[in-house]
């Protein structure tokens, strides 16, 4: 046998020595799809003698590429990869920017284009916008920018686009984007979605460049074939029309990215597209147990989108999935957390990378950060940032501090302009100059804009219409609790029209500040005024225990879209109820539903040893309290496959708390601040050491710390990890 087929399986070694002609990969979870690609190439290579030069393999993302680049060169035995004996591998970008460097003076480019990352092309966006007298406030940048560049996902040029345009969104759009691209022209500049529909244009007009390109790369891989959009997928079947030697790998069941483009017919429709095309399935999985696969294959066998393929293991057996019934949010993670420390316990060198919770959304971390600060647990965010550290939860923080504390300068000037309100730097510095001469706030000097005479009359105005609101939200303040007071920040500071702008990183933003309004629902039983106060008092000293984290030996927690292509030893599933995993907005939609059975598919998937699937009674999410039914994914699975902590009967009944067994006594504070901590108690602190309570109010503790380093802190009760001595 070849060397290069060694350690292969029957199915990989049938990829891997398919010669010529297309061929179609599904490559099930953890079946080896990298291994098979990269033997492929190396095959073609010393078995078939293809010149390297005449190989082309496309990935995703960088670091896939210099993966594979580095397989490579350990397969084929070279000491280090070199253009001149190496294929060419590369994302789809990086590729189509070779040529185009190369090319593009045909489209009367200048080879030296630049190329406008996202920030640049807001810019130019927000210029035109200006040129065209829109209000920005009126119609989102990003979402405009969002638009234009789905369509060139698409293919459609800035004339076909505004033959679709319907609506007052889409014919302003349409405006824009005839501009944009006539910007872009002017600029000699092309932005990321222009490299591909570019080169698809250079294609199809120079029929002559096109087979020049097909003659150098006769031998064509595509890495994760299902995530293609459109230009993409017409850029590869264009480069492999004249020789058909195209091989496509990937999995109809984990397509979970339609939200950025992505087709999953490109993959559904390969056989049609290449007619007699060999299929291979690799159905071996190496990551997870037989009682794991049999799992998901149940959950994922119920979609209609897919090509029927059924993963196996030599791993028979396994433990049975954990399915867990909780109270609320809260529980979930006290259980989590529970589970974790058995699991670690006796443990001298505790390895926390073995453990992951994935969840739907980025608001739900918000608990499971505070659970882990509790228990002075190293945890890491992948794929996102720390709830408290996200913009839009420190924008709204700032204008309640402003409220809280007019003289605030730091918090004040971080959202003056946000959303804008033409207040420039040149302006802010001749208010901060008053405010310096006359020894007051900055914003006792907003109040007094119309004294400052170098200040024309229209930035006074504006100036003004801020501090007006600013007293507004403190005359509610007054009347009103502190989850009352996020909502109408939102609505008067015109913050929620800002971001809610139709687009997903919109809805994901809005769903972090409803979930900040969730915290601050814990403040509404104390006196208005009060109320927001401590609330901010206790946000403000989350930071205090940040320091445990530990990048290195961690939790992980992320979304279950983040997890792609990770393995954990043991994963945690939580908020698996209908509305939530799958979320609200595909319970109506079929296709959409199916895409969030194949996220819960890849979630599954993602353990290698243990499962835990979770779901509550009630759940506090966004601002409002919910009892939804447990996730539709549950009842896909066969009852042997699982242990749950609430006893045999149906958990699509109603289930008491009552009979949920092993419930530990919640921790987390609720509404009441009930704790069973009291002045004159001794405790002790996982960083600072013991100490003796001194105070407690509303949600803060006060506590005076024996080490004198320390002293005297005020922590959030809700996370501090604190015990009785």
């Amino acid at each position: 046998m070849s060397r290069i087929l060694q350690n292969l399986n029957e199915k990989q070694i049938e990829a891997v020595t398919h010669f010529t002609g297309p061929l179609l990969v599904y490559a099930g979870a953890g079946s080896g799809k990298t291994s098979a690609l990269t033997h492929r190439i190396a095959y073609l290579i010393e078995e078939k003698f293809i010149n390297p030069w005449n190989i082309l393999a496309v990935t995703f993302t960088n670091k896939a590429a210099n993966e594979m680049k580095q397989r490579l060169v350990k397969l084929l035995g070279r000491e280090e990869a070199q253009d001149s004996n190496m294929p060419t591998v590369g994302t789809f970008h990086n590729i189509c920017v070779r040529i185009l460097r190369k090319e593009i003076h045909l489209l009367d480019f200048e080879n030296t284009f630049a190329i406008y990352d996202i920030v640049d092309q807001q810019i130019l966006i927000k210029r035109i916008m200006e040129e065209l007298f829109m209000d920005i406030k009126k119609l989102n940048p990003k979402a405009v920018l969002a638009h234009i560049s789905n369509a060139k996902s698409q293919l459609l040029t800035h004339e076909e686009y505004a033959n679709y345009a319907n609506d007052f969104f889409s014919e302003k759009v349409a405006q824009i984007y005839l501009r944009y691209q006539a910007a872009l022209r002017r600029n000699n500049a092309l932005d990321f979605d222009d490299l591909i529909m570019k080169t698809v244009e250079l294609f199809k007009k120079f029929p002559d460049v096109l087979d020049r390109y097909q003659e150098k790369f006769r031998f064509i891989s595509v890495d994760e074939y299902q995530d293609t959009n459109k230009s993409q997928y017409i850029f590869i079947k264009m480069l492999a029309e004249k020789y058909q030697n195209l091989c496509v790998i990937g999995d109809s069941d984990q397509s979970i990215y339609s939200w950025r483009g992505a087709t999953i017919q490109n993959i559904l429709d390969f056989e049609k597209d290449y007619p007699g095309a060999k299929v291979v399935l690799l159905e071996q999985n190496y990551r997870s147990t037989q009682v794991i696969l049999d799992a998901a294959n149940m959950v994922i066998a119920r979609n209609m989108q897919r090509r029927e393929k059924k993963l196996w293991t030599e791993k028979q057996g396994g433990e049975k999935i954990s399915q867990w019934l909780c109270d609320n949010e809260r529980h979930e993670a006290e259980m989590i957390l529970r589970e974790i420390k058995s699991k670690i316990v006796g443990s001298e060198y505790p390895v926390y990378n073995d453990f992951v919770i994935l969840y739907r959304t980025n608001a739900q971390s918000r608990v499971f950060e505070e659970a882990f600060l509790r228990h002075a647990i190293p945890y890491r965010i992948v794929g996102g940032i720390k709830f408290y550290d996200r913009k839009e939860v420190k924008d709204i923080l700032a204008y309640l501090r402003i409220v809280q504390n007019p003289s605030d300068s730091v918090s004040l000037l971080r959202i003056i302009n946000t959303p804008t309100r033409k207040i420039g730097d040149k302006t802010l510095l001749c208010v901060e100059d008053f405010a310096r001469k006359h020894e007051i706030s900055v914003f006792n000097a907003m109040l007094l804009a119309d004294e400052i005479e170098e200040i024309p009359a229209a930035k006074k105005k504006a100036i003004e219409d801020f501090a007006k609101i600013i007293k507004e939200l403190q005359i509610l303040n007054a009347q009103s609790p502190a989850s009352a007071m996020i909502k109408y920040v939102l609505d008067k500071t015109g913050y929620k029209k800002m971001v809610d702008d139709g687009s997903v990183e919109g809805e994901a933003r809005l769903e972090n500040i409803s979930e900040l309004v969730t915290v601050a629902y814990k403040y509404d039983r104390l006196e208005n005024g009060m109320s927001l106060n401590i609330f901010l008092e206790e946000v403000s000293l989350i930071s205090d225990l940040d320091s445990i984290e530990d990048k290195d030996n961690a939790v992980t927690l992320m979304t279950a879209h983040a997890a792609k292509g990770l393995e954990f030893q043991y994963v945690f599933v939580a908020g698996l109820e209908d509305g939530v995993f799958p979320h609200s907005r595909s319970l109506m939609d079929r296709e959409e539903l199916e895409e969030e059975r194949r996220l819960m598919y890849v979630a599954m998937t993602r353990a290698k040893e243990k499962l835990y699937l979770l779901h509550s009674q009630t759940r506090m999410l966004y601002g409002e309290a919910k009892s939804n039914a447990p996730s539709q994914f549950l009842a896909d699975i066969n009852d042997e496959l699982v242990e749950r902590n609430f006893g045999q009967h149906s958990y699509r009944g109603h289930i008491s708390i009552a009979s949920i067994e092993n419930r530990p006594v919640p921790i987390e504070l609720d509404a009441g601040f009930e704790t069973d901590l009291g002045q004159g108690d001794r405790v002790t602190h996982g960083i600072f050491g013991q100490g003796i309570v001194i105070d407690i109010t509303g949600g803060v503790i006060t506590v005076a710390f024996e080490d004198s380093k320390v002293g005297v802190k005020k922590l959030a009760l809700s996370i501090a990890p604190l015990k009785r001595v």
